[in-house]
């Protein structure tokens, strides 16, 4: 502990690092996250995968959150600067709510899972070639009760 102007203060976090030694020229990893994978090492989520986890936890609730509400659900002990950083990019991809009216610093859901997932498949429709052959494969990959469905609103009846 370093005392400054009558405050202690705690030394930076440590990062583990991992030392490989395979046949190539020795490597540092940073292995700072997550859990342990099946040989015991450190595993460290995606953004990607973070931002998922995040929008999760927003969306299993009604009410606007915290990054520390966040921090709680997700677990897996995650920084609460971690949290934030991923609010923010979620936040700048316009993917969450900033609440400014009521909890300071509470987020919600700018759209519901469905609306994402809908928004992400008529995206990769129009990044692909071919649409049409898109949909045939996708098609192709449905369950029975998910083909069923997808037949049920194309003739219009709904769910």
């Amino acid at each position: 502990m370093l005392q400054s102007g009558g405050h202690t203060l705690a030394p930076p976090r440590a990062h583990s690092y991992a030392l490989t030694t395979p046949r190539t020229p020795t490597r540092c990893k940073v292995t700072d996250m997550a859990g342990t994978g099946p040989r015991g090492r450190a595993e460290r989520r995606s953004a990607g995968e973070l931002e998922s986890e995040v929008l999760a936890a927003l969306w299993a609730t009604d009410q606007a959150l915290t990054p520390a509400d966040i921090q709680a659900e997700i677990g897996g002990n995650l920084a609460y600067n971690t949290v934030h950083t991923i609010l923010k990019r979620l936040y700048d991809k316009g993917l969450v709510l900033r609440d400014v009216d009521g909890r300071r610093g509470a987020y919600r859901p700018a759209k519901n899972a469905a609306e994402l997932t809908a928004e992400a498949m008529h995206e990769a429709l129009d990044r692909g070639p071919d649409p049409i052959a898109a949909l045939q494969q996708f098609v192709t990959g449905l369950s029975p009760r998910e083909e069923e469905a997808l037949r049920d609103l194309l003739r219009g009846s709904g769910m």
